[in-house]
């Protein structure tokens, strides 16, 4: 099934060819075109505007143009389809104007392009456009539950205000190590701990326990300090996440300076390496941080997504989502494993959850929260059920 894709266009937004690649290899399994032979042209504006006005005559850009290789409605698998070319500016702009991320656009593009090289054409009559446009639907439909079922968004759930409770205190109770239990149980993909500099709520013994009895994933969230850097290497938790650490912060405060401090941060990264320990990178929804964390080493990054929790008006908020979009686009571009959090609730985590990029939701807070009045059991079933759906 081969799919030949090409990119003139500037590099404004991140796009991952190869993503867009396996897209298409999907769509054209889903068609029944399994062995067909299909090209992707990415230009910008400009050249778009050259191909309409060459092939059209309409002296403007259009978003997806297709030219078919084979003519009729029964076109035979193990053909050459034809080539689509989408105009990535176009895709960006509209992508902004229906609030949707950049990849479920192209996404869109990719579908009515290959549409049209099957033979439908929604130009020729109204009754054709309906054919086309429930064409379309199936496949988006048919395309969003293949990517679902080989992606299942994974939520880990952070126990430190568990401990916070307990060490206000001074106390053996309530439990974190318990909490965790209860998590998995409810299921949780993993359990989230920061075991900070002043042990203002996990102290080391939770931490040894809960290496001991957590049945799915330990993810340390830490300072890149010697002492923690050594506690880690000792105990070899699944993953560590390296955070910025302020002694009078509430909460960590925003991302790592990855590109401020590459060669520091590539150190730590090889220390724990060598200790069998993957490594996950707190990161601003920037650019310039998700590709030094990339260049550094690490295997994942974990998109903060304060601001996108905290924005104050729906255009505000709509703004900040799509640029933890793009980060984890381009952080999945880029091989990296994309997971996010902070913030996050039962009402703004669903729509980071749907994103296709992203890994698995580290979420405390608020499951702790509603767990005061459901049940920590509940409180992990309802956020589960939330980023599943």
């Amino acid at each position: 099934m081969p799919v030949h894709i090409r990119s003139e266009a500037p590099g404004r937004d991140p796009i991952s060819l190869d993503r867009l690649r396996r897209t298409a290899e999907t769509l054209l399994g889903l068609c029944g075109h399994r062995a067909s032979e299909l090209s992707i042209l990415l230009v910008g504006d400009p050249g778009m505007r050259q191909l309409n006005h060459h092939y059209r005559h309409k002296d403007k850009p259009t978003n997806v143009l297709s030219f078919p290789m084979q003519e009729g409605e029964a076109i035979a698998n193990g053909v050459l389809l034809g080539d689509i070319v989408i105009s990535t500016d176009t895709a960006s702009l509209e992508a902004r104007e229906l609030h949707v991320p950049l990849r479920q656009r192209l996404n869109w593009l990719l579908i009515h392009g290959l549409v049209h090289l099957l033979g439908h054409d929604h130009e020729r009559s109204e009754a054709e456009a309906v054919i086309m446009a429930a064409r379309e639907q199936t496949l988006q439909d048919q395309l969003h539950h293949h990517e679902r079922k080989h992606a299942m968004t994974q939520l880990a759930i952070n126990v430190d205000h568990v401990a916070t409770l307990r060490q206000a205190r001074g106390i053996n109770e309530p439990d974190p190590v318990l909490a965790a239990g209860i998590c998995e149980l409810a299921g949780a993909s993993g359990i989230v701990v920061h075991l900070r500099e002043d042990r203002r709520h996990i102290q080391d013994r939770d931490l040894r326990l809960l290496r001991e009895t957590i049945k799915t994933r330990l993810n340390l969230e830490m300072g890149a300090t010697p002492e923690i850097i050594a506690i880690a290497v000792g105990l070899k938790p699944d993953m560590v996440t390296l955070v910025p650490e302020k002694r009078q912060e509430l909460t960590t405060e925003g991302g790592l300076n990855v590109s401020g401090q590459k060669k520091r941060l590539a150190e730590v990264i090889r220390q724990l390496g060598q200790a069998g320990i993957p490594v996950s990178l707190f990161v601003d929804p920037e650019p310039r941080q998700i590709a030094a964390a990339a260049a550094i080493g690490a295997t994942f990054v974990e998109i903060h997504t304060g601001r996108y929790c905290d924005a104050i008006g729906e255009q505000r908020q709509d703004e900040e989502f799509e640029l933890v979009a793009q980060a984890a686009e381009q952080a999945f571009g880029l091989g990296l494993k994309v997971n996010a959090g902070h913030g996050l609730n039962y009402q703004n985590a669903g729509r980071v959850a749907a994103l296709d990029a992203i890994g698995e939701l580290s979420i405390g807070h608020s499951v702790m929260a509603r767990a005061i009045f459901v049940g920590l059991d509940q409180a992990v079933r309802e956020m589960l059920a939330l980023v599943r759906s």
